[in-house]
């Protein structure tokens, strides 16, 4: 689903769109506040925090936000000054007294934190539709891209011809590629 088709699908049916919404940046949100509350907080912490920060998301749609910027920008800016003040607040809990950025040693903006939850985000991604690809492509793609093997010794493991071990390669990684391209990942080297 496009930023456009969200938005459309927010103002048609805000309950809907909340739920996509949520469905499609949960793990993205989960990623930032894990990260800032990685040394501080419990699971249930963490989870407690992504509630807060996708209460404020929700209130900013309900305010109205601007198409033209997205999603992701206003989704990253929440959840990070949301997790911030959850880190805060959970240290003043435990008597400590860290400003945030000393205890990760990170940027003040943040960017290094959102850069790897996007790519995060992308591995999941890219591993869930790897999955869906079935047997023996989901193998033969995990084994050529994850573990670095050769078309021979794949074919060695599977008790396949190398010729054929190509052929389903270039399918699956044809296939591959429109499956990611619908989930909304377009950068795809051929």
């Amino acid at each position: 689903m496009t930023d456009g088709e969200l938005f459309r699908l927010l103002e048609r049916s805000p309950d809907e769109g909340r739920r996509a919404l949520f469905d499609r940046c949960c793990a993205y949100v989960y990623a930032i506040a894990a990260e800032k509350l990685r040394s501080c907080g419990s699971r249930e912490d963490i989870e407690e925090c992504v509630s807060d920060i996708f209460a404020e998301i929700f209130i900013c749609c309900d305010k109205g936000i601007n198409e033209s910027s997205g999603f992701k920008p206003l989704i990253a800016a929440i959840a990070k000054r949301t997790a911030i003040d959850f880190f805060r607040r959970l240290s003043v809990r435990s008597g400590r007294d860290v400003p945030i950025e000393e205890a990760y040693d990170i940027p003040a903006n943040g960017a290094d934190i959102t850069s790897a939850a996007e790519r995060n985000e992308l591995r999941r991604i890219i591993r869930e539709q790897v999955e869906q690809l079935g047997e023996p492509d989901c193998t033969i793609i995990s084994q050529q891209y994850f573990s670095g093997l050769t078309v021979r010794e794949i074919a060695q493991k599977l008790s396949m011809t190398e010729a054929a071990v190509q052929k389903r390669s270039i399918r699956a990684r044809k296939r591959l590629k429109r499956s990611l391209e619908k989930a909304g990942i377009t950068d795809i080297p051929d």
